[in-house]
Formats: C-alpha cells, structure tokens, sequence
C-alpha cells in the first residue's frame, strides 16, 4: 500500500502547489476510509469530511476528521460546499461512476481529484491473463462476504477504468461554461495481495515471476500504469460565449449568427 499511499499524498501537494488549493479549506472525501484519512492528515489538510456508505461507521470513526454517510452519486451538499472534492479508488464502486464525477464537481468549489485504474494496454492484457480481475470478487471476499461491493453491498464491482479522453470529455458535459484545467498523475501498483489471495498456485507464481517485468515496462511506459490520478479544476473564467448567469450571451451570439426558425439541432 506504500505506493498507492505516496501517489495520493504527492498528487494532493501538487495540486495545493500549482492550482491555488488551500490546505485549510474543507475537504470532502467520498467513498472514503481509513485510508483516505491517513493520507489527507499526512498532507497537512485539517476540515476534512469523510464520507461513506458504511452503516458500521460512527460520528468518531475517523478522528480528528468527521464522517458523514454520504451516497456518493446522490450527495446531500450545496453547490461548492467544499473547496476540493476527492475520492481514491472509490467511483468504480459506484453504479454510475460518471454520476458520482458530477455530484462531486457539483459540490467543489476549486475542483475535483480522483484516483482510479487506467484503461491502458498493460491494463487489458493482464486482465485477459487473469492477472488483474475485471469485477472485484476479493473486496468482497475481504469484508465478510457482506459489504465492499458495488455501492458498498455484496455484489462484487466492476472495475470501471479511465482515459485522459474520457475524463475530458465526461468534464466538459459537466461543465460547459468555461475552460477546465487538467492535470494527470500516473504510477503502478502491482495487485500482489490479490493474487497471494488465489488458490491457484500457478496464478500466484505468475504473479512473482511477472511482477519485475512489469515494473520496468511502468516505469518506461509511465501511462501503462495501473494507479491513474486525474485532477479536473474549475473554470477560472467563462467562455466568451458564456453570460454571467451561465448561459448563452445573446448579444455575441447576435453578432455572429442569423437565427434561423427551426433550425436548431437535436
């Protein structure tokens, strides 16, 4: 877990250092847990909420940070509640992943960080070889056969995985008021806990024979990685076509287009 837990802590610093972020600004963590809390404590970040859909929680499960239980597709906050909004291999828990994006750019004020798996090459191949699993039976497995599933339940996940592309593109639907900032961080983290899980004993070899090799091939091919870290920050200034109000400026478009009954596209 070292790897995934310097990956967060050095994608947090890097957005307080070149995208403004405030570290006493309120954080909002969805789909969250423990682990989230020891990295945004160990990043110097001190109103933090974490939220989950774990009923087992409590209001001091994550001190000195709250906790709030919060369906991350549906979140219970007003508009730019938070100044950033994060979420570290939680949105492919999430019946609509591209949902839970838009509720937490919804609530941010700064922006969003989210933490997921690449849909690279590397990806692929090692789920056709059975290296890495498409729905996540073990999250299951590893909570009582009860909860860490899709929304929290005993139904394993599928692992939804991401693009730059899509991230933009999925952004901008979100959001067309302006120009976004993008910024993308990548690492590999090898599933060796996941296969030491397996009772086939050929997986598990596969798993220490492969695991050099694909590290230097991460470490040449940076994308190939399987620890994706897109951070999605808010318009600092609106498109010129773009009214205080958010939406279209009638006198620029008067200026440059003929309104035509009828004509609108569908």
């Amino acid at each position: 877990m070292q790897e995934a837990f310097t990956f967060y802590r050095d994608a947090l610093q890097f957005i307080c250092d070149n995208y403004g972020i405030d570290k006493d600004d309120a954080v909002l963590a969805v789909a969250a847990g423990e682990f989230d809390r020891n990295v945004l404590l160990a990043a110097g970040f001190q109103d933090v909420v974490i939220s989950n859909m774990d009923v087992r929680m409590t209001a001091d499960s994550f001190t000195p940070f709250k906790w709030s239980y919060q369906d991350a597709e549906r979140l219970d906050y007003d508009d730019n509640s938070f100044g950033l909004v994060v979420v570290h291999s939680g949105l492919h828990h999430c019946r609509v992943p591209h949902q839970a994006l838009a509720e937490m750019y919804r609530v941010a004020r700064e922006g969003v960080l989210f933490i997921e798996s690449r849909d690279s090459m590397l990806m692929r191949m090692a789920t056709r070889f059975g290296l890495v699993a498409d729905y996540e039976i073990e999250a299951v497995v590893g909570n009582d056969s009860m909860f860490g599933g899709q929304r929290n339940s005993a139904t394993p996940n599928y692992v939804y995985r991401w693009t730059e592309r899509e991230v933009e593109k999925i952004a901008n639907s979100i959001d067309p008021t302006g120009p976004l900032s993008f910024h993308y961080f990548y690492a590999l983290r090898l599933p060796l806990e996941r296969l030491a899980m397996h009772r086939n004993p050929l997986v598990r070899t596969a798993g220490r024979i492969f695991a050099g090799p694909v590290k230097i091939l991460a470490h040449l091919m940076r994308r190939q990685g399987n620890l994706f870290g897109a951070f999605i920050g808010k318009p600092r200034s609106k498109w010129p076509w773009i009214a205080a109000d958010g939406q279209l400026d009638r006198n620029w478009a008067e200026q440059r287009f003929v309104a035509i009954p009828g004509s609108a596209q569908r």
